[in-house]
């Protein structure tokens, strides 16, 4: 299976929407090569910018950008932009609803080797919480860029977080990609798994595994967490009983908080949360850190079970 992280989606969806749009312009905070955002500027560098370690200052210049009728991506690490710069997104983006898309790269487990300064766990709670905001994580390469182009494509701020490691590639160019419009990639009424990010790769290992059992799941490709496709949820919830969600990010304030406050509020189901649980993590490969916090497809397997018998 083909492997790619999904900043190189970003790095590709960048192109495509500098090609087809003069007004596309491209802010770095120099980590250019990391985020793959070096691609735009070696192509169109009349429209890149290197900020420097000065992530409130990107975010400023990008939101002036953006009043001037421009459509800039900001790009860094998750975990600086949403940490660093938070203020500056609240009040000086979303507050005016600019147009202002934000990158954050290296999110999840894939900064693992860098330690918890370095690793955005908390980056999808930080952006969510923020009114005019939309979050997309992408699954794999191909999604990435598709959920780029998308963005620059639609108004409004955006918030794309990136992998720096790579991970398989398994959904088709013909798939389809609407932001807010989730993917139902494996059908079953047992149980439902949710996952936004590479985690979705573990979701349908999970699933083999668990049909091999003779238990049918179906996995959602949540890859906007904000707005929630509600409905795929509740259908979900109705159809199949009991719910599992999965993501590499903290799960106060992510992907399960979501989901949970969606069905508390119209269908109450029993739902299992795989995530980080109110912790930094410690150096590791990616692979060891999945291990290490019941990332991988065996713990979703264990979840699923848990979930069932709450039925």
């Amino acid at each position: 299976m083909k492997m790619l992280p999904t900043r190189d989606g970003y790095g590709y969806g960048l192109l495509e929407l500098g090609a087809a749009n003069p007004d596309v312009l491209v802010l770095d905070a120099d980590l250019a090569k990391s985020t793959r955002s070096d691609w735009f500027a070696a192509k169109y560098p009349d429209r890149f910018f290197d900020i420097g370690i000065a992530e409130q200052d990107m975010i400023g210049t990008a939101a002036g950008l953006a009043l001037g009728g421009k459509i800039p991506f900001a790009t860094t690490y998750g975990v600086f932009v949403a940490g660093r710069a938070w203020d500056q997104i609240r009040t000086t983006v979303c507050y005016s609803n600019l147009n202002v898309k934000i990158a954050g790269a290296h999110g999840g487990i894939s900064a693992g080797g860098d330690g918890a300064t370095h690793q955005a766990l908390e980056d999808i709670a930080l952006m969510r919480v923020l009114p005019n905001m939309k979050v997309i994580v992408p699954c794999d390469a191909v999604e990435a860029r598709k959920a780029t182009v998308a963005a620059g494509n639609i108004q409004g701020p955006c918030f794309l977080r990136f992998a720096r490691e790579a991970t398989p590639v398994f959904t088709q160019e013909e798939d389809s990609f609407t932001i807010g419009t989730a993917n139902i990639l494996r059908h079953g009424d047992d149980a439902a798994i949710i996952a936004a990010g590479p985690i979705v790769y573990e979701a349908l290992q999970a699933h083999d595994l668990l049909a091999a059992e003779g238990i049918f799941v179906r996995v959602i490709n949540m890859h906007t967490i904000k707005p929630l496709d509600e409905a795929v949820v509740l259908t979900a919830a109705r159809e199949a009983g009991a719910i599992v969600t999965a993501e590499e990010a903290q799960l106060n304030g992510g992907l399960g908080s979501a989901v949970a406050e969606t069905l508390v509020k119209n269908q109450p189901t029993p739902v299992e949360m795989v995530g980080i649980v109110d912790t930094f993590l410690e150096c590791g490969t990616p692979e060891e850190l999945a291990e290490k916090y019941a990332l991988t497809a065996k713990y979703l397997v264990q979840a699923v079970k848990r979930a069932i018998a709450r039925k």
